[in-house]
């Protein structure tokens, strides 16, 4: 019989990183929400070859001081939770501490970082990806990846550059699909991110060719224009709707133009993007008959609701959620939906 022995940490840590990096649009997400969470108001991301050779995220926000650059990258080291009293009131997109360490267990990583307050950023690079163009010094974290750390000029705020995805995985670079195919997945991602925050101005580049520029207006009339045509623009029903502690808002898509599956249900709660049995069937439902059978319609809902009442730590892509009341949030939707498309 086989004897029982413990893991060594790479090992850990790459059977923990498949949890939450599944493909380059983890990474982009993950990397995403931590720019929104650091108060950025411009998001800049970058790839090639379908963020599997590169990407690069770039924002404008807190930056992190140099003592807690390589913390970062630990397993479950996070400046958005202190407790798990916190959990149950979660304001913030992420809140795991998984990410970083998880991107940097299976591909080469570098960030750059500087704070508002300081003259010099930080720049470390983790050890699949050698310093030799400046002085550093070898800085081991509890997670046992060694980093070269260096001072370098810098704005404010933060970049990610992740490169080489799997390359120390070559079973899951093996799964993966075509350039094109993950580029796609990015792309719809960054969309859905312009749209959940249209306050925030995101840039993005796909191959060196500009996909996306938003102005970061808060105008979301003017994002479906962008992303969805001129058509979708100017035939939506908006809405906005309140009660019981809720409040939903967004644009309708007229019966019309119905599609042939959910992929255009475009939902977001507290800001987080995220897929739900119960938001689809209530927002089906609020177009009754107004649908053609097996035909789903178009539409962008930001349903606000109290944190406690929304538990998001069920998987570590936190794309899930349940509802403490999901028959109140189902009867909410469905009869606002109802009502703005037939005011």
């Amino acid at each position: 019989m086989a004897r029982i022995q413990v893991l060594g940490s790479d090992t850990i840590n790459k059977i923990a990183a498949g949890e939450v990096v599944e493909r380059p649009v983890n990474v982009v997400k993950e990397l995403v929400e931590n720019s929104i969470d650091a108060g950025a108001t411009a998001v800049s991301v970058e790839i090639k070859d379908g963020g599997i050779s590169l990407i690069r995220v770039t924002d404008n926000g807190s930056g992190i001081e140099p003592d807690q650059v390589t913390t970062a990258f630990c397993r479950h080291a996070t400046s958005k939770i202190r407790d798990e009293e916190d959990l149950s009131h979660l304001v913030s997109l992420g809140f795991r501490g998984e990410a970083l360490s998880s991107i940097a267990a299976v591909s080469e990583v570098e960030m750059i970082t500087r704070t508002k307050e300081r003259i010099y950023g930080i720049r470390a690079v983790n050890r699949a990806l050698p310093s030799a163009a400046s002085p550093s010094r070898a800085l081991q974290t509890a997670d046992d990846a060694q980093f070269s750390v260096s001072e370098i000029g810098a704005p404010a705020g933060t970049t990610v550059i992740v490169r080489n995805l799997f390359v120390n995985v070559p079973v899951r670079r093996k799964f993966l699909k075509t350039p094109v195919t993950e580029a796609g997945y990015i792309t719809d991602l960054v969309e859905h991110f312009a749209l959940s925050h249209p306050d925030i101005s995101f840039h993005y580049r796909v191959n060196g060719q500009e996909k996306l520029h938003t102005s970061g207006n808060g105008n979301e009339k003017e994002l479906i224009y962008r992303i969805y045509g001129r058509d979708m623009a100017s035939s939506v029903i908006p809405i906005h709707t309140e009660g019981e502690g809720l409040a939903l808002s967004g644009n309708l898509g007229r019966p019309e133009f119905s599609r042939g599956s959910r992929s255009f249900e475009i939902f977001f709660v507290n800001g987080r993007i995220l897929k739900s049995d119960v938001l689809s069937r209530a927002l089906e439902e609020g177009y009754g008959t107004d649908l053609m059978q097996h035909r789903f319609p178009f539409a962008i809902l930001h349903l606000v609701m109290p944190p406690e009442e929304v538990d998001v730590n069920v998987h570590p892509a936190k794309m899930e959620v349940r509802f403490s009341e999901a028959k109140k949030i189902y009867d909410f939707i469905k009869e606002s939906v109802h009502a703005a498309l037939h005011k």
